[in-house]
């Protein structure tokens, strides 16, 4: 056999092209990856020429370090077989692990056949390239062994280049990975080498190409696309840096919008506001100068978000925002705090200046708005302080514009007022009732009073509706207009609401068991408790707990918050007809609904409006329009209550109308429960109220 020698040189290049080849293959793994369609299949196809080019010129560098007493000569064809049968085994496995987002064991094991195959094929193919004579000895053991290395060395490298195509900090462990596959592909192209023996008497042929010939375009080729596919890598991680990095500003920037802008007018929310008031306070500090805050209330935007629904009351607000704006210098900042407010930053403003401005808001909103088939009028009240005269810190300016805002509102509405420090005093009584509101159901503070209820004739009692009155301590006895409207927006009506319906139902409870067994008992309900989730389970657990029969309890509900979502309603006043509560449609005729909607609601009374009452006379058009209402309500079993009865006259005119059930302080005033027995006692007249109890209307 002849004697084989190794030059160490090209047997160092051999490994450094391996372990060049594989980080490129490992990186470009990672560049299909993060791809999408062609780009994803671009980059796997340079993945797989890298991976096969590199594997290669690895074989065929080695080859070259092997040093015969001949000059090699290698058959091109052969030569450029195994290159390709590398190239595509590269590919073709790469496809099988690189994508998608888990590795399965079915996956590998094919990716590792054909990888291996095809190191296999290649490195035997370029054996046999070899132009000598005779041919090569094979040693079975070591071909033997070569193959398991090159399916051991295949598989590792494609498990390596699943798990190390995405992260961070990947260089090292990609580079320490490199020396891995290089090794082994290595490992296996030297072991395969061991297992080709030659004969003394071996020669080369004549023709083919030589080893220096090759050795210089296989150097060339390889570090060329080696090179090149490495450099596209490169530069496509620095643009999807440089995409990302646009990416997340514009994420940025996006979230910044929506943290310091209202999602339903994109003006500045509360947020964006006090930011920039702070920095208004600074600079008027530092400058001596002054500047305007107003705070803005819409009038009359419940009642159009109760009667038409959210969804036109949102687009009320988008019109509103839009029509403001378009009245205000653009360094004037306004912003949305939610609901219907709005607060106004008018820099280097003194008080003249800012109430022209507020005027002419206030006369911008006056004018209607047409909103497709809606027509809808609200107005605005506004309240203005001016820095430093009203305040120097932003909590007490914020504070006093608030206050002036709400001095507007009792004032009449519908224009604007500058804070003076009375007005601060009013506020901070407002708040302080806000804040005892919270302790008054545990501090047993709330009281019911019961008004009586009476057929047509004003004889026969039927029940009454129970009315909420709060027992302040330091504050006697206040109306429900006191603290209602707080307790609705901030949710505590929903507690209340429940305590007198338990309570109104205990008390009846208890008047049943001293014989009147046939009176009723009335609650009125608000918007937030009739959309209560548990509304049904709470009434149904109360009425069990008091042993109730069936129509004793009635709920009242207003004819705006039943029209709001009228297939809603009609589910709702089902499921409390279920349980034997009659429900009593409050406040009729001043909405947009009418009988032909209320023929689909189990209903059983409608309650006409106190205005309707107020302004009837017998010879009337109001007269007539409800003579026609009742009868319409007959027609559909309805019972027709009118509230508010005040005269003798009224009483005779209703009852001659046909109304069934008549309500208001000519019959009887709202009284405590423990003082119905001396009601009952002067049934058949108007009762009068001791002195230490106020009287009260209806609420």
């Amino acid at each position: 056999m002849l004697l084989i020698t190794w030059d160490s040189v090209l047997v160092t290049s051999s490994l450094i092209v391996a372990f060049i080849a594989s980080f490129t293959a490992l990186d470009t793994a990672g560049r299909v990856a993060v791809s999408r369609g062609c780009i994803a299949r671009l980059w796997l196809v340079a993945g797989g020429t890298a991976m096969g080019i590199g594997v290669w010129a690895m074989h065929f560098i080695g080859m070259l370090a092997m040093m015969l007493p001949m000059t090699m000569r290698y058959n091109v064809p052969l030569t450029s077989w195994s290159l390709a049968v590398a190239i595509v085994a590269a590919i073709f496995s790469f496809a099988q692990v690189v994508r998608g987002s888990h590795l399965t064991w079915r996956r590998l094991v094919r990716g590792t056949l054909t990888l291996g195959s095809g190191v296999v094929a290649m490195h035997y193919l370029g054996m046999n390239a070899l132009m000598i004579e005779p041919a090569i000895h094979w040693n079975i053991e070591l071909v033997a062994l070569s193959v398991l290395i090159a399916y051991a060395a295949s598989g590792a490298a494609l498990w390596l280049a699943f798990h190390l195509r995405q992260g961070d900090g990947l260089l090292l462990m990609r580079g320490c990975a490199s020396l891995v596959m290089g090794a082994a592909v290595a490992g296996m192209h030297y072991v395969g080498m061991a297992a080709a023996q030659f004969n003394n008497t071996s020669s080369m042929m004549e023709h083919g190409v030589s080893d220096q010939g090759l050795a210089v375009w296989v150097t060339i080729i390889t570090l060329t696309i080696l090179g090149i596919t490495l450099l596209l890598s490169m530069l496509d991680a620095q643009l999807r840096a440089a995409r990302l990095a646009a990416k997340l500003k514009h994420a940025n920037n996006e979230l910044r919008q929506l943290a310091m802008h209202d999602n339903l007018t994109t003006l500045p929310n509360r947020v964006l506001l006090e930011q920039q008031l702070d920095a208004a306070v600074k600079h008027a500090t530092l400058n001596d100068q002054t500047f305007a805050l107003m705070f803005m209330d819409l009038d009359g935007f419940k009642a159009v978000n109760d009667t038409w629904g959210h969804h036109v009351g949102d687009r009320l607000l988008v019109a509103v925002a839009a029509r403001l704006r378009n009245q205000l210098r653009e360094d004037v900042i306004l912003a949305r705090l939610g609901g219907d407010e709005f607060v106004l930053l008018s820099p280097d403003s003194d008080g003249l200046q800012a109430a022209t401005i507020a005027q002419r808001l206030v006369n911008t909103i006056d004018a209607p708005f047409e909103l497709d088939r809606y027509s809808l009028r609200v107005s605005l009240s506004v309240g203005i302080v001016i820095f430093p005269l009203h305040g120097r810190s932003k909590q007490e300016m914020m504070f006093n514009a608030d206050s002036a805002m709400y001095h507007t509102k009792h004032s009449g509405r519908n224009g604007w007022c500058l804070f003076e420090p009375a007005m601060s005093t009013v506020a901070q009584h407002q708040l302080a009732l806000a804040n005892d509101l919270w302790h008054a159901l545990e501090h047993q503070e709330m009281r019911l009073f019961y008004q009586p209820k009476f057929r047509a004739g004003g004889t026969l009692l039927m029940g009454f509706e129970a009315l909420l009155r709060w027992q302040h301590p330091r504050r006697g006895l206040l109306m429900p207009d006191m603290f209602l409207p707080r307790a609705e927006k901030t949710g505590q009506i929903i507690a209340l609401g429940n305590w007198v319906i338990n309570e109104a139902c205990r008390q009846l409870r208890q008047w049943h068991e001293e014989g009147n067994s046939h009176w009723s008992v009335s609650v009125n309900l608000s918007a937030l408790q009739f959309h209560q989730r548990d509304l049904i389970d709470s009434i149904s657990e109360i009425l069990q707990r008091h042993a109730l029969p069936e129509g004793a309890l009635m709920l009242e509900i207003t004819e705006t918050i039943v029209m709001r979502d009228p297939q809603f309603s009609q589910q709702r006043i089902a499921e409390l007809h279920q349980l034997g509560v009659k429900v009593a449609i409050d406040n009729f005729g001043i909405g947009y609904a009418n009988l032909l909607h209320l023929k689909h609601l189990e209903a059983t009374e409608l309650k006409i409006d106190r205005s309707f009452i107020n302004s009837l006379r017998a010879d009337s058009e109001d007269a007539t329009v409800v003579s026609a209402m009742i009868t319409l309500a007959q027609s559909l079993n309805l019972r027709m209550v009118a509230e508010g009865v005040e005269t003798e006259e009224q009483q005779r005119l209703l009852t001659g109308l046909g109304f069934d059930t008549l309500q208001g302080y000519l019959l009887g005033k709202p009284t405590p429960a423990d003082r119905i027995g001396e009601f009952t006692m002067t049934m058949g007249a108007p009762l009068v109220i001791p002195e230490n109890i106020a009287p009260m209307a209806g609420a």
